[in-house]
């Protein structure tokens, strides 16, 4: 006992001695802690006030996190005597679980972060039993000094990585923290031993599956002379035929279709045209093992390889009837869908259209309100193109009139105005130049002197106005010219227009691909609150499209955060405190500590209410 301790003191010196030189004598410390803290001190970690970062766009449904379930519920009852924590990180050391079997451990860790969401990697919190074990890629037992961070030293911690067996690849680690005095060597061991448990569960999981379709795939090969191709998850294989029949872009093509087929009801057998101009007729086969459906083996058979063109004339040949033609997906139009917000069935939907449909029938000048993302922009273009058929809409960003100034950005677009009647809409006015307000301010009277000088609108992002008033913000001065204001309500009070918002971001950004939206992952949809509006909800049907281009989109398709919103329907005062984080969020541009600064409350606390509520922020 004397030994270990002498032995964490000689730690604790070496460590001292290297924060403060640079370098220290290290007979006692382990060369791979030795070598950790060099890598720590490197990537700039500073051992006494760096702290873990958070993350929201975490995998909680896959395989790792299936695999590991039973092995942690059954770790978790054995050691129930003993007052530790098991936490599940992925590869990227960013915990994804912990559980613990003392309330006060739990406690204790909160202060530390080791808590779901925050990253564990070296290059965030230095020396640690998480992010050095993927470092070394070898089990680790660290304990009090040998901890990079000073408010890591009363922790121990045993941590061992999770490998693939089939690929070998680290897929995460499986860690066991406790405090130095409840520390004991059988923790290394035991900590080896289930991850070895879990390494088993992902070679069950994915051997069975794989081998169902490995197996068909050579049972249709051999007696087939053709191109042949299995595909299931992340599993792609093509004999030879297949390799050198076709590029590396339409096999591509041919495999998303195939995984399309895989989902259609009926038989899996289509003929396509790719973007070379090829004609291929696609014969599948569905692989299942029980409930489960492992993949897809398709014979992919070359009919013409004549490309076509629009006009028809001599030697040109013309598709088949059945062809569909299938392209690769583009990268997504960054800019709002401007026709998602009229067909509108709730509430607050129609009562903010029929305000700005009021107000531009009366040629009112028209301030509207709501939180960024909402769609206020693309919502007065469409109404008025309702109001006003052959008229038009311009946008002027607070950016382009702080920078050209108002008059000149106007007279710019007068050159190309053509005498359509115009819409003037300008976002953000909250974010104007003093400058720029005021040259804003007697572009509004002349224009009130002008029945002939177009519409305006103007937008503003701030969630809450009486604030800005309060404060004496530049553009407060600009509010007598406006008639009337309406407040665009956040998609998530809006539940009633989601379905058809949902279908229409969905046309828009799939283009002419055959693709919907499964009911189950539209009730991934409604369940969650949709904190960015609908920016944020055409940025995860992005990411679906890319996991699924073509079918029906599937709920494990959605980004991670989608899972992760509030698993109840929450009271009005809890509605109402979620607001006010967004809010506090939107005011600091994302960045969590300025916002938990703001609404009194600690750091911790905001990221449990974040998870609670089932808020994202994109880090800043």
């Amino acid at each position: 006992m004397h030994r270990v301790a002498d032995r964490r003191i000689k730690i604790a010196a070496a460590r001292a001695d290297f924060l403060r030189f640079g370098h220290a004598e290290t007979q006692s410390v382990p060369g791979l802690v030795a070598a950790s803290w060099q890598r720590s001190a490197t990537a700039g970690v500073d051992a006494s006030s760096s702290h873990a970062d958070y993350h929201s766009d975490l995998d909680l449904t896959g395989r790792l996190m299936r695999c590991s379930e039973p092995v942690i519920d059954r770790l978790s009852d054995e050691m129930a005597e003993m007052p530790l924590s098991i936490v599940l990180t992925d590869y990227k050391a960013r915990i994804l679980s912990r559980s613990e079997t003392d309330k006060t451990i739990g406690t204790l860790l909160d202060e530390v972060s080791l808590a779901p969401g925050f990253n564990y990697a070296e290059t965030s919190v230095g020396t640690n039993g998480i992010g050095t074990v993927l470092e070394s890629g070898q089990p680790l037992f660290i304990v009090g000094p040998e901890h990079f961070l000073e408010h890591l030293q009363p922790f121990a911690c045993a941590g061992s990585p999770i490998r693939d067996p089939l690929t070998g690849r680290v897929e995460g680690v499986l860690d066991l923290s406790c405090l130095i005095e409840d520390a004991s060597p059988l923790m290394h061991s035991l900590v080896r031993s289930a991850a070895h448990e879990i390494e088993r569960n992902l070679l069950a999981d994915r051997s069975q599956q794989q081998q169902a379709l490995f197996e068909a795939y050579m049972r249709v090969d051999a007696r087939t002379r053709g191109a042949v191709m299995a595909i299931g998850g992340t599993f792609v294989m093509g004999n030879a035929v297949a390799q050198s029949s076709f590029s590396p872009d339409e096999q591509w093509t041919v495999q998303e279709h195939a995984r399309y087929l895989l989902i259609s009801p009926g038989q899996p057998v289509d003929q396509i045209e790719l973007s070379s101009g090829k004609v291929v007729h696609i014969r599948g086969k569905r692989v299942v093992i029980g409930p489960f459906v492992a993949g897809i083996v398709v014979v992919v058979e070359i009919i013409s390889e004549d490309v076509p063109t629009l006009l028809g004339g001599p030697g040109v040949k013309l598709l088949p009837k059945r062809v569909r033609r299938v392209r690769k997906p583009e990268a997504s139009d960054t800019q709002a869908s401007s026709s998602i917000l009229t067909d509108v069935s709730s509430l607050l939907g129609k009562r903010a259209s029929r305000s700005i449909v009021s107000a531009l029938t009366a040629g009112a000048a028209l301030l509207v309100l709501g939180e960024a993302g909402g769609g206020k922009v693309s919502l007065l273009a469409e109404l008025y193109g309702h109001v006003v058929p052959l008229g038009r809409s311009v946008e002027c960003s607070a950016e382009e009139l702080n920078e050209q100034g108002v008059q000149s950005t106007i007279d710019k677009d007068l050159v190309n105005a053509a005498a359509l009647p115009t819409l003037y809409i300008f976002r953000n006015v909250d974010r104007l130049s003093a400058a720029a307000v005021a040259e804003f301010d007697a572009y509004l009277a002349a224009r009130e002197a002008n029945a002939s000088a177009g519409a305006v609108a103007v937008t503003v992002s701030q969630p809450d106005l009486q604030n800005e008033l309060a404060s004496g913000r530049p553009f407060t001065t600009l509010l007598h010219h406006f008639e009337t204001s309406v407040t665009v309500a956040p998609l998530r009070h809006r539940q009633g227009d989601l379905s058809d918002i949902v279908t229409r971001v969905l046309s828009r950004r799939a283009g002419l691909r055959p693709a919907t939206v499964s009911a189950g992952a539209m009730r991934v949809i409604s369940r969650y609150p949709w904190p960015g509006n609908i920016r944020q909800l055409e940025e995860a049907i992005d990411i679906a499209l890319l996991t699924r281009p073509v079918g029906a989109i599937q709920a494990e398709d959605l980004p991670a955060y989608c899972h992760g919103g509030a698993p109840r329907l929450l009271s009005a005062l809890e509605a109402g405190e979620r607001d006010l984080i967004v809010g506090a969020l939107h005011k600091a541009d994302g960045n969590r500590m300025r916002a938990a600064e703001s609404l009194g409350i600690a750091r911790s606390s905001l990221y449990r209410k974040l998870k609670s509520f089932g808020i994202l922020v994109t880090d800043s």
